[in-house]
């Protein structure tokens, strides 16, 4: 199978039948205090935007439902703990592809297994990132970006979430292909405290996932989203240029978002929480909000689902890292 291929699995992977039936209340007091939802970055993120989503609709079914972000190297440090936490279902982590597939693969000692030490619940959303310039760059393609970059060696930086983040692994990956490595990495604790700093002109590139936030500001002028790292045209963001329409096919970089417990969570509170997971994204209103916040969301997802597929991501992303080069200590 050619590369690209492999890579355009992303999304047709979630294609899954979407499931309505109505979760009856399993026997049994779980839960009976608050859930502890660990966010692996900054607030306001797109990834705490799909948790609080999740969070406010699953409500009436498990009750209050805390978020705590814990942002910074690149989502094992929450993944990390919740890896350690108690196995009774009161602290979840909103787990990504970057903690639980990149991060491990790239950072030496993550401190945990993704595979053993995390149970999968259900995935609940994928998000596209993207390349993206400040408006004050002479650039508006990014074909012209190569060709700036090129022009003007070491003069240019990017910031993202932090390493091991999939817009990270999207702008290395760019470099790598479009031969620019001296394009300098600037990571930060989640995307917000970067993409200010990228607003005010600070950094004239950025790599991140496309958000309302990066949206309002392209539409503005003030950047310019070059590239979406996906092999299909976004559901929120149709005018966007993606991979295959800018002369770069293999820069597909997308991010599965979920919910996942410590390894040893015993299956019945795992099968509560998968099936209120799964009646909430098989809601048309919850889709309607993950669209609306540039979100393609997946419903019908469950644990067997979720694990085969984190599976099947580890084992296509371990060699392009390996053979892309990036290692983080």
């Amino acid at each position: 199978m050619r590369r690209r291929d492999v890579l355009a699995l992303g999304l047709s992977s979630f294609t899954l039948p979407v499931l309505g039936t109505r979760f009856a209340a399993a026997q049994g007091a779980y839960p009976d205090q608050p859930i502890r939802f660990v966010v692996p970055r900054a607030a306001g993120g797109v990834v705490d935007i799909v948790a609080r989503l999740w969070g406010d609709r699953v409500k009436p079914d498990l009750g209050n439902i805390v978020i705590e972000n814990q942002g910074g190297g690149g989502g094992v440090i929450a993944a990390a703990a919740v890896a350690r936490a108690r196995s009774d279902g009161y602290m979840l982590l909103a787990g990504t592809t970057s903690e639980l597939i990149i991060s491990p693969l790239i950072i030496s000692n993550a401190g945990y297994d993704p595979v053993k030490d995390i149970a999968p619940i259900a995935i609940t959303a994928v998000s596209v990132s993207s390349l993206m310039v400040h408006g004050s760059l002479p650039v508006k393609t990014l074909g012209e970006l190569v060709t700036y970059a090129k022009a003007n060696p070491g003069k240019l930086s990017y910031g993202s979430a932090g390493v091991g983040t999939s817009a990270h692994l999207c702008a290395e990956l760019f470099k790598q292909i479009a031969g620019l490595p001296d394009i300098v990495h600037v990571p930060y604790k989640g995307a917000n405290p970067g993409l200010a700093d990228f607003y005010s002109g600070h950094l004239p590139m950025f790599a991140a996932s496309i958000s309302p936030q990066v949206l309002e500001m392209h539409a503005q002028g003030k950047i310019r989203i070059l590239v979406a790292g996906s092999p299909r045209k976004l559901t929120a963001a149709p005018d966007i240029p993606i991979s295959s329409e800018v002369g770069f096919p293999d820069l597909i970089t997308l991010q599965f978002m979920g919910v996942f417990a410590p390894g040893a969570t015993p299956r019945p509170i795992i099968d509560k929480l998968a099936a209120v997971t799964r009646e909430a994204t098989a809601d048309k209103a919850f889709q309607q909000k993950l669209i609306a916040a540039g979100f393609e969301p997946v419903a019908g997802s469950g644990p067997e689902q979720t694990a085969k597929f984190v599976q099947e991501e580890l084992a296509r992303w371990t060699p392009l890292l390996k053979a892309s080069g990036i290692k983080f200590s």
